[in-house]
């Protein structure tokens, strides 16, 4: 075994070290909150009542039973899984669509087209809360779609809202993926009698799986964490997504804060399994395009 000697090794260059330390104190202020809510989620409320938050002590498990019993995690997330699959698939659908006719047809208001999805992106949607408010509660749905007579409290309006204003960011990802797909593909399926929708679903859906994976990651994890629109747009409490359910813990006079935490370590549980299971096809999605060859 040979070794370097000390004159030929790499020196250790200061901006190196000072690039390391900054990512380390980046990701420790990143994960701090996320570890802080666990460490007091596993705490109960009386022993940090007396000896603060900043202490060791009080271990239990209580707050998650007690969490998911007061605020009937069961009932809504499911109501959270019957909002956020159809609004995932309703939007790669859809966006799909979209990025397949700017990618494959030259038209001259495919870049105005284009532009107009992503500026979508762009507007505050707080910035839309009366008007769609108002349509909302105009809105008949019909008897067969829903229990509620109104766009309003059913859980079509949460799905509709959130394709609205997730389209425009998948339409832009998915057409500058389109783009980059050989044109030669399409000429031997025009040349072999290939309507436009088989090239559309044979051709370029099997070919954008990786970018459909990363989305659909991506996509999951925003609708699911839906705040604002599911307190704006629905009444009922049984209808509440998960993240909504949330309210439920708080009190009229004070709040345990301890039972916060552990309820919000329950919702993101869920997020945490689909990125893990879908990391690889995220991964791979996110560095399509970064090496030739």
């Amino acid at each position: 075994m040979t070794t370097v000697p000390a004159d030929r090794r790499r020196p250790v260059r200061p901006a190196r070290v000072v690039l390391h330390l900054f990512l380390a104190t980046v990701a420790i202020g990143w994960l701090f909150p996320i570890l802080w809510a666990v460490l007091t989620s596993l705490r109960s409320y009386d022993y940090t009542a007396r000896h603060g938050y900043v202490s060791l002590g009080g271990w239990t498990l209580n707050n998650y039973f007690t969490a998911w019993r007061t605020a009937d995690f069961g009932t809504h997330f499911l109501n959270s899984v019957y909002i956020t699959v159809p609004a995932v698939l309703l939007t790669l659908l859809l966006a799909s669509c979209v990025a397949f006719v700017i990618a494959r047809f030259p038209w001259k208001l495919n870049i105005a087209l284009l532009g107009l999805f992503t500026a979508a992106n762009l507007l505050p949607q707080q910035a839309l809360l009366i008007p769609l408010f108002r349509l909302f509660t105009q809105v008949p749905l019909p008897a067969w779609m829903s229990d509620s007579e109104l766009l309003y409290d059913s859980y079509w309006g949460l799905i509709l809202v959130n394709v609205a204003f997730q389209c425009g960011f998948c339409v832009f990802v998915l057409s500058n993926y389109m783009k980059a797909l050989p044109h030669e593909l399409y000429e031997a399926a025009m040349v072999d009698g290939a309507s436009v929708w088989r090239q559309y679903w044979q051709i370029t859906m099997p070919l954008c799986r990786p970018a459909l994976a990363a989305l659909a990651t991506l996509e999951v994890t925003w609708i699911y964490n839906e705040f604002f629109w599911a307190t704006v747009l629905m009444r009922s409490g049984n209808k509440f997504p998960v993240t909504s359910s949330l309210n439920n813990l708080r009190g009229e006079f004070f709040t345990d804060n301890n039972l916060v935490s552990a309820g919000s370590v329950l919702v993101a549980v869920p997020t945490l399994v689909i990125f893990f299971l879908l990391q690889r096809h995220f991964v791979r999605g996110l560095t399509l395009g970064s090496a030739k060859g």
